[in-house]
């Protein structure tokens, strides 16, 4: 079935011209399945689609594009079933957080639908008015990752239509199926050209980085490749949206009600295996409660079930690919050898799928590559820490900004704690939630611009001041 999903230029479905390539089941790490790839050549008629509809699509009104966006929105809960199938089939993921997945790209769009782009006046006096307007862009190029491909996808595309922008989307090699279906339902609703999507393995990106008729660029990923798009985008100074890497800390505050916060504390850490930008990867344990939430976190991670996504009451699914479970094997392996405690965890089933059981490891120090380096995977390193201003210190040492927690008793203490954390969001008792209505981005490393809310719609404009002498 899903062989059958095609990339679609113009509101039309197009074969691929660059031959095909296979797509793999992180839970065999067989292919399953053959996804078509475009050429260059399809890529710059994709982009002219969206250049010549941008010339109508642009004028649409508010109400015509909210309307179309909750038509949409129906469409995805329609398909919820099929589209979670098939995030599991190639992502990995559990079946009830793939089913996750598909609910909250239903409520980003309902939400992104109602968000509303205002006018505001600058001056209205006795001779002048100054009213400031947001207009579209032009051609927004999406570029997905991997993790979270039909959510993403959705936080892309539906603030840039609702602005009155045309895009073009290339969906992760790795889980091209869900974003092509997706564009699919979508072109059953939408003007042709409106929304174009084209699969490739790796000559795409880079092109669109650098293409002259795409205006903006988001993009969720590594830092490495975020950069290499922003000197890409110079050539036409592209806007960009850079959602990057991450290596987030939480600080768990002394006399924390440790059995209040330990599953929290677990659950972001491995939200989705810890294959999530904002999951929280590096945990700071004041020493007079080291041993004790470490043993509960233990416990915890000994009570999962790991297995195939579609296995009934399995919590715990493969990793995506055969990088990544290289990647967290060789940081756990390090790990150990660095002097670290790599301690027992829950069983993984046999064969050859991308299974690596939730991992705690303590005695963690800075210095080691679990600590310093983004693991984006099924382990985490717990430290010890004797002074919270050395917490606070070890924590803003990453060259990433995305977010941060803390994890007490005392809200008012936490609060101050966490203004101090370098990071574009700080959770307090809690990590790793991201809203609709609540701005979201990184600073230093982790990328620029944010998503979400108002603020994220806005990234999808440009200002035009309006000076009227009377």
């Amino acid at each position: 079935m899903m062989n059958n999903y095609s990339m679609i230029i113009n509101g039309q479905s197009v074969a691929g011209e660059a031959g095909s390539f296979a797509v793999i089941d992180p839970a065999t790490a067989a292919p399953f399945a053959e996804c078509q790839a475009a050429s260059l050549a399809q890529l710059n008629q994709a982009v002219d689609a969206a250049d010549t509809a941008f010339n109508t699509w642009q004028h649409s009104s508010h109400d015509e594009r909210k309307a179309l966006l909750h038509k949409i929105a129906d469409s995805i809960e329609a398909h919820a079933a099929e589209l979670a199938e098939v995030i599991v089939r190639e992502q990995g993921k559990p079946l009830p957080l793939a089913q996750m997945e598909v609910g909250g790209a239903v409520a980003w769009t309902r939400y992104t639908a109602e968000l509303e782009i205002p006018v505001e006046i600058v001056e209205d006096s006795e001779n002048k008015r100054i009213e400031m307007h947001r207009k579209p862009i032009g051609v927004v190029g999406s570029i997905l990752p991997w993790n979270w491909p039909l959510m993403i996808a959705v936080w892309h595309i539906m603030p840039a239509l609702r602005a009155g922008n045309t895009v073009v989307v290339k969906p992760s090699p790795l889980t091209p199926f869900n974003t092509l279906r997706l564009v699919e339902l979508m072109n059953e609703i939408l003007p042709a050209g409106v929304v174009n999507v084209l699969a490739d393995e790796r000559e795409l990106g880079p092109a669109m980085s650098s293409h002259d008729k795409i205006r903006k660029i988001v993009f969720t990923g590594s830092t490495p490749t975020g950069q290499h798009i922003m000197r890409s985008a110079a050539a036409n100074l592209k806007r960009l949206t850079l959602e990057l890497g991450g290596n987030d800390g939480g600080i768990v505050l002394p006399g924390a009600d440790l059995d209040a916060i330990a599953e929290g504390i677990f659950q972001t850490s491995f939200l989705n295996m810890g294959q999530t930008c904002a999951a929280l990867k590096r945990l700071y344990v004041h020493e007079s409660q080291y041993d004790e939430l470490s043993n509960k976190l233990i416990a915890i991670a000994q009570q999962q079930k790991v297995g195939s996504g579609f296995e009934e009451g399995v919590s715990f699914g493969p990793l995506q690919n055969k990088m990544q479970y290289d990647l967290v094997n060789r940081l756990i392996a390090e790990a150990k050898a660095d002097g670290a405690t790599i301690n027992e965890t829950a069983d993984i089933p046999a064969g050859n799928g991308y299974f690596i059981a939730p991992t705690i490891v303590t005695n963690a120090c800075a210095g080691m590559a679990v600590v310093d380096q983004e693991q984006f995977g099924s382990v985490l390193p717990v430290i010890s820490y004797t002074d919270v201003e050395d917490a606070i210190a070890q924590v803003n040492a990453s060259e990433n900004g995305l977010g941060g927690s803390v994890w007490g008793a005392d809200i008012d203490e936490a609060q101050k704690v966490a203004s101090r954390l370098e990071c574009g969001t700080a959770w307090i008792n809690g990590h790793a939630e991201v809203l609709p209505h609540a701005p979201f981005g990184g600073c230093k490393m982790s990328g620029f611009g944010v998503e979400f809310g108002q603020e994220g719609l806005l990234e999808y404009t440009t200002i035009q001041v309006v000076n009227i002498n009377r």
